[in-house]
């Protein structure tokens, strides 16, 4: 790892160091194979920060094909303590509006087939994911994004789905029925891993579109990936910006019981 080390992490970012200098690019090995995409390490507020894209550079994994387990896990060895974990994502509720910040609290889990844990066997543990976002990084993320008077909302279930499909419009509506807010394709097992490897996570949803089924909202069209991307394009530049005053007041290496 050429001795390069690390305070905080950020996945989905690769354009988040462009306003920062003395970047360092390494590719790891882990155990898991090689991460999504080289990692930039760089400074920024006297912190080591690490930039991951987790779908690489050029897109190139779609969301079932991932390596989480090596994006994670290459996180861990360079010290990294705190995640964020910005995400595109859709609205399921009509008040959870295109534009709007959802920093989630809890995930449902329809994902199928993904290598989900470190732990295989023999050495076999059950790591709890009754709350499986960190709260006190998720508390920096709200204040931050209400004290820049972005819309952002304190909590929200994501529902992960496999992908790389968009919902039916059944589907969506039952999603959307059981009160869930948000519908995204990565946040499992990303979150999940974190809190086995003791790191704590918080992401934020940046809502690119409504989903298909949301009841008494039939004027909504299905959601393309044209439309994702124009949206994320156009609320990217607010969100760089709450993810550099949101490592101003991270503290790495303030006690958490995510590390237990």
């Amino acid at each position: 790892m050429e001795n390069l080390k690390a305070d905080i992490g950020i996945f989905g970012g690769s354009g988040f160091y462009s306003f920062l200098e003395d970047i360092k690019e390494l590719y790891p090995d882990t155990p898991y194979g090689k991460p999504s995409d080289t990692i930039a390490v760089a400074t920024y507020d006297n912190k080591k920060i690490a930039f991951l894209p987790r779908h690489g550079k050029n897109h190139q994994y779609p969301p079932h094909k991932i390596p989480f387990k090596a994006n994670l896990y290459a996180m861990k060895q360079l010290g990294v303590k705190k995640i964020i974990a910005p995400t595109a994502s859709g609205s399921l509720q009509p008040h959870v509006k295109p534009g709007d910040f959802v920093v989630t609290d809890q995930f449902v889990d329809r994902t199928s087939g993904r290598e989900d844990t470190f732990f295989d066997g023999p050495d076999v543990q059950h790591v709890s994911a009754a709350y499986p976002y960190c709260s006190s990084l998720r508390k920096i993320a709200v204040e931050t994004g209400i004290s820049m008077g972005i819309d952002t909302h304190d909590g929200g279930t994501v529902v992960v789905i496999q992908g790389p499909r968009f919902s039916t419009k059944s589907e969506s509506k039952w999603f959307s029925g059981m009160g869930w807010e948000v519908i995204n394709m990565t946040q499992y097992p990303e979150c999940y891993l974190a809190r086995e490897l003791g790191i704590c996570y918080a992401n934020i949803a940046l809502i690119t579109d409504y989903d298909v089924g949301i009841e008494g909202r039939e004027d909504i069209k299905p959601v393309s990936h044209e439309e994702v991307l124009k949206v994320f394009e156009a609320n990217n530049e607010k969100l760089k910006k709450m993810l550099f005053e949101i490592i101003k007041k991270v503290d790495p290496y303030k006690e958490c019981s995510c590390c237990s």
